[in-house]
């Protein structure tokens, strides 16, 4: 299935993307310490977060995406961190969807979702994804190294359901000897739920997270997992472009997705921008660097003027790191998922 087209004046990179898809980091902090995104050792009691000046502030996201409509932009994904600890988040959903014409959507660890699901929706928010390592209340707790409990995660998706944030994703990153005995438990559990498990290989982001590919349990490991007990059919895609791999069960009791960045690259089909919480634009989630459009917003740059840089930065964008993935290049420097969205 094919996306409606992008407007005119739409950049397109050296490999042909245009640009269509935002990820709106709006904090650096989170209340897990993941041991795949913010592991604890890193992530500690002295590590310095940005100071609240360094944030965008929600008018300024708002530009920005008003800004980058016209360039293409029809989806918006609010991320973090954990987009949730951020104080009065229901204002910049708001904001967003009073400018007309977005896919608005947000990804949480769930922890704080119970308490804010219907305020995201009454503002706006149309869909929401939430990660989810396991059922199992031992190992998820060792996963996200907080202590939090899954039964709490399980009512957060529950008060999104009933708020009409559907459809609901759940994503569960697998990493091997962690995790990956939970992956049938968790078809099982979300079959027939009418939400979609998507399981997503252990990657190679960021530069703390200790990332080897023996820690990866492939997407094709995955599937035989799930199809063993449930059998599966691919399905296609929704859209060019769509990251997940699309199956769904052969009894009809709904469907699943595979991210498998590693095994399977997709960057021909990226068509993602990602915006730090401080206002720095990266064109690829294993960037090494970004570039600082808080300079623009707070320099009197008008609109027009910041279409153009962003414009382009796009038209110079080759980034295929998946597909360029060895030995040497995962150690390369590249910026923290927690600080990007992942």
């Amino acid at each position: 299935m094919s996306t409606p087209a992008s407007p005119a004046n739409s950049p397109i990179d050296r490999l042909q993307r245009p640009l269509r898809d935002l990820r709106v980091s709006v904090t650096d902090r989170c209340n897990f310490r993941c041991v795949y995104c913010m592991p604890r050792e890193v992530f500690g009691r002295d590590y310095q977060f940005l100071e609240r000046q360094e944030l965008l502030t929600f008018e300024e996201i708002a530009r920005l995406v008003r800004v980058l409509q016209p360039l293409g932009v029809q989806k918006v994904r609010l991320t973090g961190g954990e987009p949730l600890v951020r104080r009065h988040l229901e204002r910049l959903v708001r904001m967003l969807a009073d400018l007309g014409s977005l896919d608005l959507t947000l990804t949480t660890n769930g922890a704080l979702l119970g308490f804010q699901a219907r305020g995201l929706r009454d503002a706006g928010l149309q869909r929401i994804t939430v990660s989810l390592d396991s059922l199992d209340d031992d190992v998820f707790r060792q996963m996200n190294d907080a202590g939090f409990p899954v039964q709490r995660v399980l009512g957060g998706i529950e008060a999104a359901a009933a708020a009409g944030l559907r459809p609901i994703k759940v994503n569960m990153v697998v990493k091997r000897g962690v995790n990956e005995d939970s992956i049938l438990p968790m078809a099982r559990h979300f079959r027939g739920s009418g939400h979609i498990l998507r399981f997503i290989e252990f990657m190679d982001v960021g530069q703390t997270n200790g990332w080897r590919m023996d820690d990866v349990v492939p997407a094709a490991e995955i599937l035989a997992r799930v199809d063993a007990g449930y059998p599966l059919e691919p399905v296609a895609a929704n859209y060019d472009g769509e990251v997940a791999g699309r199956w769904r069960y052969v009894d009809g009791a709904g469907e699943i997705g595979v991210i498998a960045s590693v095994t399977r690259p997709f960057c021909r089909g990226c068509t993602r921008a990602r915006l730090s919480a401080d206002g720095s634009l990266y064109t690829c989630l294993f960037a090494a660097r970004g570039h600082d459009l808080r300079a623009l917003l707070r320099g009197g740059q008008t609109d027009e003027a910041m279409a153009r840089s962003i414009s382009g930065l796009w038209v110079h964008r080759d980034d295929q790191y998946s597909e360029i993935r060895s030995s040497a290049t995962s150690r390369d420097p590249k910026v923290e998922m927690s600080f990007i969205g992942g």
